[in-house]
């Protein structure tokens, strides 16, 4: 590493330590909107959510009778509950140099808004009993405070990969990725599908700046590589436009397509728009089911990292 790539470093690391304070208190606020509960399994069995009524059979303990029910019905009924278990969901933001992003149509960076989405991820689903982790960073353990977890973890890890190891995931466990997905598609299908191969749950949500979207850009602008440094300028930005946005539909089902390939979800979501969004569109999906293998569609975008 450079002296300038160790700078940069310490000061993204110093950055994200002194916000996280303020994304953990923001991302419990989140969580707190959208929370509802235990994420059942759709069936009877042991936890603490009432699942249906059935007929008392012989032979059974006499205190599993609903007496109130029964004696409106003149008949023995008994009060089953949904089962509830423990499930493994890890997570993984992209704390990279291209998340530190915002233009002018956000109020918020992408790297600021991913950390507040992992965050209340994490506090939504510890809440229903889910066991959180970070791959080869933090074990999922059940905890109601897995957000704070989680926090303590980023602030040590202060930059990440895009894609993490796929190591430590297992069959039938599921993966929440968050990040921009704007590499190239084809080391970016290279990462995916060796986590993929794991036969894991994965979920991608992709989180773009505004201007990433529709490239508001005109005049002479310089843009430049946020992981290189590479600088290009174009004397009139706006005649980049309808080119930027085809590469931009084509990248965008070019992931469609990869999510597609492996029985992931998608979804799509801009730093301009409520971080309630994507978490309540998430957790609606994964409560619908009962596990974490709901399909999610949305778009997506390829990359920009210019401001004028």
């Amino acid at each position: 590493m450079t002296m300038s790539g160790e700078i940069n470093l310490v000061t993204s690391a110093k950055t994200l330590s002194s916000a996280l304070p303020d994304l953990l208190v923001e991302a419990h606020r989140i969580a707190a909107t959208v929370a509802s509960g235990w994420h059942g399994r759709r069936q009877a069995g042991p936890g603490e959510t009432f699942w249906q009524f059935r007929p008392f059979s012989a032979g059974e303990a006499v205190t599993r009778i609903d007496w109130r029910k029964s004696a409106r019905d003149d008949s023995l009924h008994v009060r089953e509950r949904e089962w509830e278990s423990a499930h493994t969901i890890w997570l993984w933001p992209d704390l990279s140099a291209s998340m530190d992003f915002r233009s002018a149509l956000s109020t918020v960076t992408k790297r600021d808004r991913t950390v507040v989405l992992t965050l209340a991820i994490a506090d939504l689903l510890s809440r229903g009993g889910e066991r959180i982790g970070l791959p080869g960073i933090l074990t999922p353990t059940p905890d109601r405070k897995a957000a704070e977890r989680v926090a303590n973890a980023l602030a040590l890890m202060a930059t990440s990969d895009a894609m993490p190891d796929g190591g430590p995931i297992r069959r039938f466990q599921d993966v929440i990725l968050i990040g921009d997905f704007l590499d190239p598609l084809e080391p970016l299908s290279q990462r995916l599908g060796i986590i993929a191969a794991s036969g894991v749950r994965g979920h991608l949500l992709q989180v773009l700046d505004p201007a990433e979207e529709t490239f508001p850009f005109s005049g002479r602008t310089e843009f430049r590589d946020p992981e290189t440094g590479q600088r290009i300028t174009s004397s009139r930005a706006e005649r980049w436009g309808l080119a930027y946005r085809a590469r931009l539909a084509a990248h965008r089902d070019g992931i469609r397509q990869l999510a597609d390939r492996f029985g992931w979800s998608f979804l799509a979501h801009h730093t301009d728009r409520p971080a309630t969004e994507p978490l309540l569109a998430l957790h609606a999906r994964l409560s619908a089911t009962g596990n974490a293998s709901a399909k999610l569609s949305a778009f997506s975008a390829p990359k920009a990292g210019g401001q004028s």
